[in-house]
């Protein structure tokens, strides 16, 4: 099997544009969560319970594409095509000729794409009629425009992919892109996810299945709270990661600079709600399970888990009894202290199908640097007092790297990413064997 490694990385984050800074402010514990009250002049808006997100800070498109472009393009295609420049000037590599350009190849999804485009729209064919539809709503919609647009960009004549399963698509499309490179469809893979749709109607859809933080609208900083007990929702947040792949040997015979490898990609479903985790963890698990099966990894080695723990009560539990359940298990870790696992969520709100992509660039980075991110305002491990299983508080006696960033040997990293429906993606990065 061709090995695959990662040579770029590009982030448009809560934290900033760009990975130096996006990564910068993680490690010195810095919030992008903010107050979004009276942004948005919708009819009602002001009634929604959440009133926080994690906004991409100084965004101006017209750094990263022309007013032409920007018709065109939905506000998540563009943080897409900004975080693929900046992964691609990063690797150091633009296509050559038609042989490169054919063996070149974009892999980027998104959970939701442009619910204003969805939006504005239908309300003004509400009052308009027919003729009121712009030509460009449907391209602008589409979630495989983002990585349509990329590819048109930069010539890229080989797989042009795009996944949307909601909360785990980043994760989906980086395993699916290195599955292509490995079985020799392209040497070269754009991949990640993208996503934008803070708006008073996805606001309006998770407040009304309980998914969103409500009760931290005046310390909007405090809101994402992984693994704490008094966590009680996540916060809506936008952006994008995108992630250079790259076949090892191509990689070498140009002198680029690696990252780490991309050693295994585990997928499952949890096959239980549309919503909700299995307490017992069991999808979550099986993912891992089979990710380190594919890198040859025994559970022991596995230095750190960035979490998908998006500071919801029922989802920090189940991940959490997964990751303990595999990582203490008969090859895994004698002391719960020495598994390592932290929520980068605590900083960045939760990206939707951006998470997984951005999630697995500071896992990467973790392993790059020898450094593992922090889990913002954990102050307290455990389960809310008084939720049924409070009583596994106990339980919650990893190491989640409170607070501050901590200096660790990363020889193996596990990024996870679980989404609405069940659908689950664990992803390994090591070091280059």
């Amino acid at each position: 099997m061709r090995r695959v490694v990662v040579t770029g990385l590009g982030a448009v984050t809560p934290l900033g544009v760009g990975v130096k800074r996006s990564w910068t402010n993680l490690l010195a514990g810095r919030s992008g969560v903010v107050s979004i009250r009276g942004r948005f002049p919708t009819v009602g808006s002001t009634e929604i319970p959440s009133q926080v997100a994690a906004l991409v800070p100084g965004w101006d498109a017209g750094v990263w594409v022309s007013g032409a472009e920007k018709a065109k393009m939905a506000t998540f295609t563009q943080y897409a095509v900004a975080a693929a420049e900046e992964a691609l000037g990063d690797a150091g590599w633009r296509p050559e000729s038609e042989e490169e350009r054919s063996m070149a190849g974009v892999c980027i999804g998104s959970g939701i794409g442009s619910l204003d485009d969805v939006f504005n729209t239908a309300m003004s064919y509400a009052a308009g009629g027919y003729k009121k539809v712009p030509p460009i709503f449907i391209p602008r919609l589409l979630v495989n425009l983002a990585a349509g647009h990329v590819s048109m960009r930069y010539g890229f004549l080989g797989p042009n992919h795009a996944v949307s399963t909601a909360c785990t698509t980043g994760a989906h499309s980086i395993g699916d892109a290195t599955r292509f490179i490995q079985h020799g469809d392209a040497n070269i893979m754009l991949a990640g996810g993208s996503e934008s749709c803070i708006h008073p109607l996805a606001l309006s859809g998770f407040c009304r299945v309980k998914s969103l933080a409500t009760a931290w609208n005046d310390d909007p900083a405090a809101a994402s709270r992984p693994f704490d007990r008094d966590r009680a929702g996540f916060v809506i947040g936008e952006g994008a990661g995108i992630v250079v792949l790259e076949e090892l040997e191509h990689a070498k015979r140009r002198g680029a600079r690696v990252y780490a490898e991309v050693r295994g990609y585990g997928l499952s479903a949890d096959a239980h709600h549309m919503t909700a985790p299995p307490e017992s963890g069991r999808g979550a698990r099986m993912a891992m399970r089979k990710g380190l099966v594919q890198a040859g990894v025994r559970p022991r080695e596995v230095d750190y888990v960035n979490a998908h723990a998006t500071s919801t009560v029922l989802g920090d539990a189940a991940e959490n009894r997964a990751v303990r359940g595999l990582l203490l298990g008969e090859e895994g870790w004698g002391r719960a202290g020495e598994v390592c696992m932290s929520s980068t969520k605590g900083a960045t709100g939760h990206l939707l199908g951006a998470a997984g992509a951005v999630e697995a660039i500071f896992t990467i980075l973790a392993v790059h640097e020898d450094i593992l991110p922090p889990t913002l305002n954990l102050g307290n491990p455990g389960n809310p007092a008084d939720t049924e299983d409070a009583a596994a508080a106990d339980e919650f006696d990893c190491n989640y790297v409170p607070n501050v960033a901590q200096r660790k040997t990363v020889n193996v990293a596990i990024s996870n990413s679980f989404g609405f429906g069940g659908t689950n993606a664990s992803l390994c990065f090591s070091k280059l064997r």
